[in-house]
């Protein structure tokens, strides 16, 4: 299969060429044709699959016919609307987007919360065929009356399920009020939980279905290894397997916001380069601390996984559970940020006794069984609760009863000295 024989004009062709690209991935072989046929679509694809380009592609291919190079804005009306829950993910979609539409003259735009409206204003008072946003900041402009999307012909919800883990449903709706009945509706989502499958049922039009985001798919490329270690001594394990090994750019997850702030002040208080992404923080400083990891001016970035999704960075080698996910899914989507496309990539998780439940969860989702080991100098305590110690294991399975703080697993080298309690504080 070529992108050719998709139905994609020459002037997509080329740009795809410029990009490097030679073959459509499994979701873009699907997606594109139906796309390009006006078809609403539900398509579960996961993170890394190329989804981006199986909406970006068609919809560019379906609004050439009426680019124009006109000055006027009313020649430029919003054709294409592209909801995305977070702020980095819309800039990447726009990014593509362009990228894609290089040699067509069409106009694009991204609008999202965390920085002033003027600039927003003044670039969609010029006229965008193709805009891409937040949901907090769409609705923002449409109340100011500074975008008009009568017009839209082309809806497209990226990461549905992120939208609905962040409270944007109502948003979603209200947005839904805004735009003409008589539209091609486009979802994508990484999971289709009952929630996801009742909002597409609400404006879906007998959709065609598109599924390549088979549960664990994007685990089996990488190497997963679950370190055993005391609540309290978390973060030094941490600070010891960057820096004995020599670790670059490493993506840290936290459960919440509060943690990713802590953790990265700690570190970095500690001899480890760290900066932290979150809600909480603006979009300049959210920004600046993306752009220092990317260019190696810091080891490593501390995020909740609201704030990871949407992150695009290449050749990210290792991945860090500092905390298990409390849904056993959200470890396949943290670690699918590593070992893409067959590319080797690392995940370590380190986990307390008290995490044993959702690291039996995880092997279960697996089918499989995670192997466990503890770093030498980091072995975890047996609490007065715990039971017997067992034979050392190098795997623990989602079968056996024995708690964590039991296990006598394989052990690594010797950390180094523990950082002064000043230090630490």
């Amino acid at each position: 299969m070529t992108f050719a024989s998709l139905g994609l004009s020459a002037e997509l062709l080329r740009a795809i060429d410029d990009e490097g690209y030679t073959e459509p991935t499994p979701v873009q072989t699907q997606a594109i044709p139906l796309v390009m046929s006006g078809r609403d679509i539900m398509a579960r694809a996961q993170t890394g699959t190329g989804k981006t380009a199986a909406f970006a592609l068609p919809i560019l291919e379906r609004l050439k016919a009426d680019a124009n190079s006109s000055f006027s804005p009313a020649r430029h009306p919003v054709r294409a609307l592209i909801i995305t829950p977070t702020r980095e993910l819309a800039v990447q979609v726009e990014e593509s987007i362009g990228a894609y539409g290089r040699h067509v003259p069409l106009r694009s735009t991204v609008v999202y919360g965390g920085v002033p409206m003027a600039p927003q204003e003044k670039t969609l008072g010029e006229g965008v065929e193709i805009l891409v946003a937040t949901p907090g900041r769409l609705l923002d402009h449409a109340g100011s009356r500074t975008v008009n999307l009568g017009q839209v012909s082309i809806l497209v919800l990226d990461e549905a399920d992120r939208m609905l883990d962040m409270g944007f449903i109502d948003d979603i709706r209200r947005i839904l009020a805004l735009l003409p009945p008589k539209r091609q509706n486009l979802l994508f989502s990484a999971t289709l939980s009952p929630e996801i499958r009742r909002l597409a049922g609400s404006f879906l039009d007998e959709p065609a279905h598109v599924d390549v985001a088979p549960t664990v798919t994007s685990a089996e490329s990488v190497e997963q290894v679950v370190y055993l270690v005391d609540t309290e001594r978390r973060r030094e394990l941490l600070a010891h397997l960057v820096l004995s090994r020599d670790l670059r750019q490493v993506l840290v997850f936290t459960r919440t916001k509060l943690m990713a702030g802590r953790l990265a002040s700690w570190l970095d208080r500690n001899g480890v380069e760290a900066v932290a992404i979150h809600g909480d923080r603006s979009q300049p400083d959210r920004e600046r601390a993306l752009t220092a990891f990317r260019d190696g001016e810091v080891r490593v970035l501390v995020a909740t996984d609201v704030a990871a999704r949407g992150l695009d960075i290449e050749a990210l080698p290792q991945v860090v559970n500092f905390e298990l996910p409390v849904h056993a899914q959200d470890y396949v989507h943290r670690i699918g940020r590593t070992g893409r496309a067959g590319a080797p990539g690392k995940a370590f998780s380190l986990v307390t006794v008290d995490e044993e439940e959702g690291l039996r969860a995880i092997n279960r989702l697996l089918r499989k069984d995670l192997r466990v080991r503890v770093i030498r100098g980091f072995e975890p305590t047996t609490t007065s609760g715990a039971r017997s110690p067992e034979a050392p294991r190098g795997r623990l399975s989602s079968r056996t009863s024995s708690s964590l703080a039991g296990r006598r697993p394989r052990t690594g080298s010797r950390p180094p000295a523990r950082p002064s309690s000043a230090a630490a504080r």
